[in-house]
């Protein structure tokens, strides 16, 4: 009997933590599997260095010839293919965050795109209301499959591809031509928000599994998948944070980062940049730090958010700099940039998981705008508050939500409606927040752990042996 081959596109570095930081891929290679791991072409060599083991290849994604044929293929139907998989999910489900992307599309449109938009939107709500549409665009886009990836299918013959997203992403191509040579195919959610924001499938795909029921709802009745190839394996990814791997101790991180023992620790995590910019909240919370506002000495702890290192960006690169300068010229205030792994998988590497996990659990509250790091937080017991301050002008010449105005997204609602966490809007509610929190950090304790059973289904740290087992399960 030939060895079993699962091949997984991990083109994303949340997907290298999905799958080969958590048990998935460990576990398959235990029973037996070959698994080829397809990632950014410049860093096979680096990731075979640091994960490589008997079994396991790594190869290239051949993002170059994806991204070229994506813009020399009929690239004006591609685009709208890709514009109404994303916006034409079914309105059986809470759709704020798709909404807010047709906004943007809407906004940033030019010339014939601009004008096409009255009738694109009309054809979203068709796509909406008919499921027979719906089906009929996931199949139209079948139109576009590369055979990119033949050779390597012949080489490999794997019985499975796995890929990080259902074709939502340039895995749609390798997915449609495994289709196309007759392999199974099957998906992971590795985003909290995925299944609510990215809508239908890009590729034919068989089987997905999600963190829980919720997900699996969305994807059910916003997308029309069969339930029973849906499958609920929890999130591998924080298998580490509930296992307390990654955990550095209180001191070694303070050292880390020259802060000071006897000072409580807001920490801040940038999110949402895309949409609206943050140094409104940054700037608020240093100066409460800064001028001792708070009810106890404290300092904060600013993690920059790996958009703001696309330079090609100017709004993004801009508000680093702003954000690095109030760490050079206020007390107590201090920046953390995420670890760069390289190639198109940026700063979303996963390089620094104990750098994550550690200023999670040892902050004293922890701030952002509604990241997914508040279910992170949540899982280390810390207390999070969602900060929601308005820029005065928002990204000026560019698309902006205020912030004030998101809480009706999915995950958002969601985490408003658990009661795990404060949501603020001003720099008043912001300081009643941190002391309400610095005073009773237990506070919400038990909302934080039913949010997480909820939202994670796992949390015994299993969630990566049970996601192989179903992969195992599939290749029979």
């Amino acid at each position: 009997m030939s060895t079993p081959r699962v091949m997984i596109s991990a083109d994303h570095g949340l997907a290298v933590v999905y799958f080969l930081q958590s048990d998935v891929v460990s576990r398959l290679l235990e029973a037996g599997v070959e698994v080829i791991v397809l990632t950014d072409d410049t860093l096979t060599q680096r990731l075979e260095k640091r994960f490589g083991r008997p079994g396991l290849i790594f190869e290239g994604l051949r993002l170059a010839q994806v991204r070229r044929y994506f813009h020399e293929e009929n690239y004006r139907l591609q685009w709208w293919l890709q514009f109404f998989r994303r916006a034409g999910a079914s309105n059986r489900i809470n759709l704020e965050a798709v909404e807010s992307y047709i906004r943007q599309v809407e906004a940033e449109a030019h010339g014939k795109r601009k004008a096409l938009m009255p009738a694109a939107k009309a054809a979203v709500g068709v796509l909406r209301r008919s499921k027979a549409a719906r089906q009929a665009l996931v199949r139209l886009q079948q139109r576009f499959t590369p055979h990119l990836y033949d050779d390597l299918f012949a080489r490999y013959r794997p019985n499975l591809v796995v890929a990080a997203t259902p074709g939502w992403r340039d895995d749609r191509y390798l997915l449609r031509d495994a289709a196309a040579a007759g392999i199974p195919t099957a998906a992971v959610i590795v985003g909290w928000d995925n299944s609510s924001s990215y809508s239908l499938p890009g590729a034919p795909v068989a089987h997905i599994t999600c963190w829980s029921e919720i997900q699996k709802e969305e994807l059910v009745q916003g997308s029309d998948w069969q339930p029973e190839r849906v499958h609920i394996g929890g999130i591998p990814s924080y298998d580490g944070y509930f296992l307390r791997r990654w955990e550095m101790p209180r001191e070694d991180y303070f050292r880390l980062h020259g802060l000071a023992p006897n000072r409580k620790l807001i920490a801040y995590a940038a999110s949402f940049i895309t949409f609206s910019p943050n140094i409104q909240n940054v700037e608020a919370l240093a100066r409460l730090v800064a001028e001792d506002a708070l009810d106890f000495p404290a300092q904060l702890l600013i993690r920059l958010h790996p958009n703001h290192f696309l330079d090609a960006v100017p709004r993004f690169a801009r508000e680093r700099e702003q954000i690095r300068a109030l760490a050079r010229e206020l007390p107590h205030v201090h920046v953390v940039e995420p670890v760069p792994l390289g190639g198109s998988l940026g700063y979303y590497s996963g390089e620094d998981m104990p750098e994550k996990s550690s200023m999670m659990r040892h902050a004293d509250v922890f701030t952002t705008v509604y990241s997914t790091m508040v279910v992170e937080t949540a899982i280390h017991d810390t207390p999070v508050v969602s900060v929601c301050i308005d820029h005065p002008t928002g990204w000026e010449n560019n698309f902006y939500l205020p912030l004030s105005q998101i809480g009706g997204w999915p995950t958002h609602s969601r985490f408003r409606a658990s009661g795990a966490g404060k949501v603020v809007y001003d720099e008043a509610g912001l300081r009643e927040a941190l002391n309400a929190y610095l005073h009773e950090p237990q506070a919400e304790a038990e909302a934080r752990r039913a949010f997480i059973r909820r939202e994670c289904t796992y949390t015994d740290g299993s969630a990566g042996r049970r996601t192989a087992a179903f992969f195992l399960n599939l290749l029979g």
